[in-house]
Formats: C-alpha cells, sequence, structure tokens
C-alpha cells in the first residue's frame, strides 16, 4: 500500500528520481541554484511553496533554497522567481520549438544567436524555450508575434516554471544577453 506522502512508489523509482534530480542539478547554472529563489508549481502553473500553499513571486518569505525545493513533494515542479535584487533575466519563447524533432523556428533561432552562448532549456510544455542570463530589464514585457506565438522578457515580479532540460549543447552557465533584449527592442 502505497503512503499518500510518499514521493515514488518503490526504491526502484525512488533510484530514477534521485538519478534525474540530479541530472537536472548538474545543468542548472550555478548562479540560480545558489540564490533562495525557488518554488514549486502546480499542474496549471502556479506558484507555490514547499508546503504547498500559494506563492508569490514578490514575496521573498514564499521562496526557499533550491535543496529545499528539490526535496518537496508539493506541485509536479520547480520554478525561479525573478527578482529586482540583481540582473537574472529569462526569455521566454512560446510555440518555437517541434518537440520530435528538436528544430528551433527560424524566428527563435534569430533570438538564440543574438543571446550568445548562455544557459537555454526547454520548458515544460516540450515546444517553447527558455533563454537565461544577464541584462537589465525592470519592466517585464509580452511581444505577440503575426504568427500567434509569443516573446516575454521578465527581469522581475515574475517565477518562470523550471525543467532542468537543457536544451542542445548550451553551456550550464549564464552569460550577459543584453544584446538579445535590445534587439527585442528594450
Amino acid at each position: 500500500m502505497a503512503r499518500s506522502h510518499a514521493r515514488t512508489c518503490s526504491p526502484r523509482c525512488r533510484k530514477a528520481l534521485s538519478r534525474a534530480t540530479a541530472k537536472a542539478a548538474r545543468s542548472l547554472p550555478a548562479e540560480l541554484t545558489s540564490r533562495d529563489r525557488w518554488v514549486r508549481r502546480a499542474g496549471d502553473k502556479r506558484p507555490l511553496t514547499t508546503t504547498g500553499r500559494a506563492a508569490s513571486s514578490t514575496d521573498p518569505r514564499t521562496w526557499s533554497t533550491y535543496k529545499n525545493a528539490t526535496e518537496s513533494v508539493a506541485g509536479v515542479g520547480l520554478g525561479f522567481v525573478l527578482s529586482d535584487v540583481d540582473d537574472v533575466v529569462c526569455i521566454d519563447l512560446d510555440h518555437c520549438l517541434n518537440p520530435l524533432t528538436g528544430r528551433v523556428a527560424p524566428w527563435a533561432a534569430s533570438i538564440l544567436r543574438d543571446a550568445g552562448a548562455t544557459y537555454v532549456e526547454v520548458s515544460p510544455s516540450g515546444d517553447g524555450l527558455h533563454i537565461w542570463g544577464r541584462a537589465d530589464v525592470r519592466q517585464g514585457r509580452k511581444i505577440r508575434r503575426p504568427d500567434g506565438t509569443a516573446v516575454e522578457i521578465y527581469g522581475t515580479g515574475r517565477y518562470i516554471a523550471m525543467t532542468g532540460r537543457r536544451h542542445g549543447s548550451c553551456p550550464s552557465v549564464m552569460a550577459d544577453i543584453s544584446a538579445a533584449v535590445s534587439a527585442l527592442g528594450n
């Protein structure tokens, strides 16, 4: 009989989860995992505390360490909170990746080139990308593209659902992505 608080169904599943968590931790930039701005996320993308209560992207009392967030069983995954205390930013590219072929849409490939060698991960949907880096973005914005896709740029007051699924051969470090932000109309 499974325990209601158990994260896994068996020792075998527990070992697989441990390996997957360790792999994700190796792919995430230390610039993110060293900051105490982690939350859990619900299936509908709402941010949660490690105890399963509602978290806030503007209230540091609801955030936790990376270690505590990964050990929590609340929700379905992790999220990272963007705050005005530093220059960590995320460019969120919606519906730009073919999950079957791994091909990136030409418009998104251009943004990736502008961003340079920085950490990029596949979004939870499997068809979007999150470009992580450093830039001065105090006012977030959403840019609607003519084809219905969107590019979102945030640096504070938001949280981003994390997967740890590195895109391609991108590095596990965050670079200055100011050029990419500027090219998008900062």
